[in-house]
């Protein structure tokens, strides 16, 4: 199965929408099968006193409210439109995690391969509820949650009517970059193990060895933040790739998809002619004469393959010579 690579452009247009068709561009020359972007109306989202989280106040170098951040950052809902018309004549899927009644009920006009829920919705019935009830493909971010929040948005989805074999769990760690440490990728086999659903991993590291080896894992989606240039002012820069970057992360990722293979343990082809030159055979270590026996004085194994496999050793040791041997010939039943 192809991983889904999703570029996740997020609030990283910063409110422009030639960014957003930037970061459409950017997202195709990467190699990503998807971009993504996030729709909100800010009053939908969050209250006038809400404060914004310590990775924000650092990345932006300044303390607002998170309303007043939120207003900062975000398109109006009318501009997605343009952008998923901009990403369909390019030729790249294209979906918007939405925030709220209003964004998600406009984002069902447009035709998105699949609905994303992220972290910091997995809690929220009305919000679940709503996404369900459309019974496409939905891509949901663990980030934050135990095991039980995980099923209990599960069990909120299937009561509409969802097919959970239609979910996919992204494991994530919601920290803007994330400390290495704090990753904890093994968790994508507990929530393969746990669920029974396909996995994958919501990355926000710096580099790219981590989504990386979230592939090695068995993640079937990989999400990372991409940016026109890191030291952009806003939020989710900092944490973001560029697009050359972006480009190696693919290509990486690609590579360790072709080396997965299909787990089947087999000898390739290549490994087929080679193990003719490099396989051994038992043979005559000196003469030997007809009605002899054999014993290590007088056989040994020694390459190519062809003769009798050593693996039949203890059978050839004390049986009895049929012919004459000369050193280096191969020994026969």
């Amino acid at each position: 199965m192809k991983i889904k690579i999703i570029a996740e452009a997020g609030v990283n247009h910063n409110c422009s929408i030639k960014n957003a068709f930037d970061l459409v561009d950017a997202a195709i020359y990467a190699g990503a099968d998807v971009v993504k972007f996030q729709a909100a109306l800010p009053e939908e989202v969050v209250t006038k006193s809400g404060e914004m989280a310590q990775y924000q106040i650092e990345n932006i170098g300044s303390k607002l409210s998170q309303l007043e951040m939120t207003k900062k950052i975000h398109l109006e809902l009318k501009d997605f439109k343009k952008i998923y018309e901009y990403a369909k004549l390019q030729g790249i899927a294209f979906c918007t995690t939405s925030f709220g009644e209003t964004s998600t009920k406009y984002l069902s006009n447009l035709n998105m391969p699949f609905w994303k829920i992220p972290s910091g919705e997995i809690t929220n019935i009305p919000y679940l509820r709503e996404i369900g009830k459309k019974n496409k493909p939905i891509i949901l971010s663990t980030g934050m949650s135990k095991l039980s929040e995980i099923e209990f948005a599960l069990e909120v989805l299937e009561k509409c009517g969802h097919d959970r074999k239609l979910v996919t769990l992204l494991h994530c760690t919601s920290e803007y970059p994330a400390n290495k440490k704090q990753v904890n990728l093994n968790a994508i086999k507990t929530l393969k193990n746990t669920f029974n659903v396909n996995v994958g991993y919501s990355d926000h590291t710096l580099g790219i060895e981590v989504p990386i080896a979230a592939v090695a894992l068995g993640a079937s989606v990989i999400e990372k933040h991409i940016t026109l240039d890191k030291n952009m002012e806003g939020p989710d820069h900092i944490a973001s790739l560029e697009p050359k970057e972006f480009k190696l992360m693919v290509e990486s990722i690609r590579n360790i998809e072709y080396a997965m293979g299909d787990g089947i343990k087999k000898p390739t082809k290549a490994e087929q002619a080679i193990k003719i030159n490099v396989r051994r055979s038992i043979v005559a270590k000196k003469y030997i004469k007809n009605g002899e026996l054999f014993n290590e004085q007088n056989i040994t194994t020694k390459r190519p393959e062809g003769g009798i496999s050593p693996i039949h050793w203890d059978k050839i040791i004390n049986s009895t010579s049929k012919k004459n041997y000369s050193p280096d010939e191969f020994i026969e039943w």
